[in-house]
């Protein structure tokens, strides 16, 4: 199919072309779904869990006899709010809400789709009690709403699963639960281990505490009620509550009173354990048995989001059909139904709930944004076979050069002010010099740090910029490490990829000097003449936002504790990022 066919196809059924699209690889385009529908709305509906527990749904289906496709977007965010009848906000709106993300409803019912929208157990008209996210009830649960729609007389019998962040975390648990009708999913800014969502890189963040505020929940149970007995969890709310991170921040003293959390289940659970393991779709892909579609925008922060569109590529055990793809950056991202979502899924789901081959299984396997020329293109693998894997080594007076140091130079130092004291940000940064010419970066980048501090533990934040000519600042990544969490898992870490266990935090020697080893969400960026990369080392990361309840947007819980570091780059301690830098002009895709 050449370009103009692809055109003429496009709007003989009512879509425009996105710019990832490529006429090359569309077969029968003429044969995607048109809006032919209208919608009808049937609100609360009655859905029986194998535990005689009633959810209550919204079904969103087209006012026609016949069976269609049904789409579950499943969350604990609460079903009435998905469906508000208010255009896509840009990121930037005041009315922007993070949690719309269950798709572009009325886009698929047009086409033929049935759209579930449930209140979970504990939530909203559901019954039942919430036990945090993720649960393993909350996955079962998951298998019984797919086999509860396939039997409804308005559907063909197929199920997908649609939206974004939990929305799409949840697709790989419930398809590892493998409900017999589930046909394809499609999980979308999707993590698979959450431990590294809640921990990031064993630093506290506050993600469930601001997912708590936004649950609509009537009834919870904690898990950690369920796990312990009333001696060992009053043992561990007395050890995690003391610590003195916790104890001086008002607000999560706050939430360890309340106890039925899930920000509480997160405090009480530091380390990597079982409580994590159940939780981690990563190690649960070998039950998948359909196709999936991992796909996602560039995330400067919380790696496990990206990692996971890598993770699904190359897991060898995840042997059904699959494709990968990231739109953008997070930047763009526009609620409710981002517009990469629903053409690419509606294409996907095509092919998979209603035969028609849209040649979207002929395209190469991933398809990527590369940021700063702003250009689609497809790749085979990842990382990319043509890597030239490249050390730029941190040198005194701030510089980043393809050469180390050749002399004993002192290290930089570094000041962590307790924000109990201070609301100073210290920071140290080393640049590369203007580039000559252009440049891509595409891959995982990883910073090897060798320090030493004068505490038994602290946090190390990296962020990557693109720096203007002008100054301007463009974040490309950050990557985070708590200094007691630096052991790696010798199995499964890379060069590329460094994997902290988490499970046995160690203390530093205070004057001790250590290498750590820091992953980075991957990139894809060109740098254009006159940029510069610059790497920033800091010890916190606020949400610079002015508004009077600060302690909620602390990013990653800063340390209580005054801490000197001292950041060594002589010709014994050769501290670099490893940047994946591709030849402009190779082959590709």
């Amino acid at each position: 199919m050449n370009d103009a066919e692809l055109e003429r196809g496009l709007a003989a059924v009512d879509l425009p072309r996105p710019a990832y699209w490529q006429a090359q690889y569309f077969k029968n385009v003429d044969q995607l779904s048109k809006p032919r529908y209208t919608m009808v709305i049937e609100r609360d509906v009655p859905l029986k869990m194998r535990d005689g527990v009633t959810l209550r749904a919204d079904v969103f289906r087209p006012d026609a006899p016949g069976k269609f496709p049904g789409l579950l977007a499943l969350s604990a965010y609460g079903k009435d709010c998905q469906s508000a009848p208010i255009p896509a906000q840009p990121i930037n709106s005041w009315v922007f809400d993070h949690n719309v993300e269950a798709g572009d409803i009325e886009f698929f019912v047009k086409r033929g789709y049935v759209y579930v929208i449930p209140d979970e157990r504990g939530l909203g008209k559901s019954e039942g009690a919430w036990n945090g996210p993720f649960s393993v009830q909350e996955q079962e649960d998951g298998h019984d709403i797919v086999e509860w729609i396939a039997e409804q007389p308005w559907c063909s019998g197929k199920v997908g699963m649609m939206g974004i962040s939990w929305f799409g975390m949840i697709q790989r648990f419930v398809a590892a639960q493998a409900p017999p009708h589930l046909a394809a999913i499609f999980p979308y800014e999707a993590a698979n281990d959450l431990y590294g969502v809640a921990y990031e890189g064993g630093v506290i963040q506050p993600f469930w505490w601001e997912l708590e505020r936004e649950i609509p929940a009537h009834t919870t149970v904690s898990e950690s009620e369920q796990l312990y007995s009333p001696e060992e969890l009053e043992a561990r709310f007395n050890a995690i509550a003391s610590t003195k991170d916790i104890a001086l921040n008002t607000n999560y003293v706050r939430v360890l009173a309340r106890r039925k959390t899930a920000f509480f289940d997160q405090l009480l659970h530091p380390t990597n354990t079982d409580f994590w393991a159940r939780r981690r779709s990563r190690d649960k892909v070998s039950k998948i048995t359909v196709p999936v579609y991992t796909a996602s925008c560039w995330i400067p922060f919380f790696k496990p989001f990206m990692q996971a569109v890598w993770d699904d590529m190359n897991d060898p055990t995840l042997t059904v059909p699959k494709k990968a793809s990231i739109f953008g950056h997070h930047i763009h991202t526009a609620l409710p139904g981002p517009p990469e979502l629903k053409y690419e899924a509606l294409r996907w789901y095509d092919h998979w709930m209603k035969g028609v081959d849209t040649g979207i299984m002929d395209e190469p396997p991933i398809r990527l944004f590369v940021m700063g020329i702003n250009q689609y293109r497809f790749e085979h693998e990842w990382p990319l076979a043509r890597t030239q894997w490249t050390k730029l080594y941190l040198r005194p007076f701030g510089a980043l050069t393809p050469l180390p140091e050749p002399t004993d130079a002192d290290p930089d130092p570094l000041v962590h002010r307790p924000p109990i004291i201070s609301t100073e940000r210290n920071s140290v940064r080393y640049s590369t010099p203007p580039m000559s010419g252009p440049m891509e970066v595409t891959g995982p980048v990883v910073l090897n740090l060798h320090a030493a501090l004068d505490q038994p533990d602290a946090t190390f934040i990296a962020k990557l910029w693109a720096v203007g000519p002008g100054g301007e600042r463009f974040p490309l990544c950050r990557g985070v490490l708590k200094a007691s969490h630096r052991a790696l898992d010798a199995e499964k870490s890379t060069a590329w990829n460094p994997v902290q266990t988490h499970i046995d935090p160690q203390p530093v020697v205070p004057g001790e000097v250590n290498e750590y080893s820091i992953g980075f969400p991957s990139i894809s960026y060109v740098f254009r003449p006159g940029e510069r990369m610059e790497l920033e080392i800091s010890t916190c990361d606020p949400i610079d936002i002015p508004w009077h309840h600060r302690m909620n947007v602390m990013g990653p819980l800063p340390s209580m504790t005054l801490t000197y570091y001292k950041l060594y780059r002589d010709k014994d301690h050769a501290s670099h990022l490893l940047v994946p830098v591709i030849p402009m002009g190779a082959p590709h895709g």
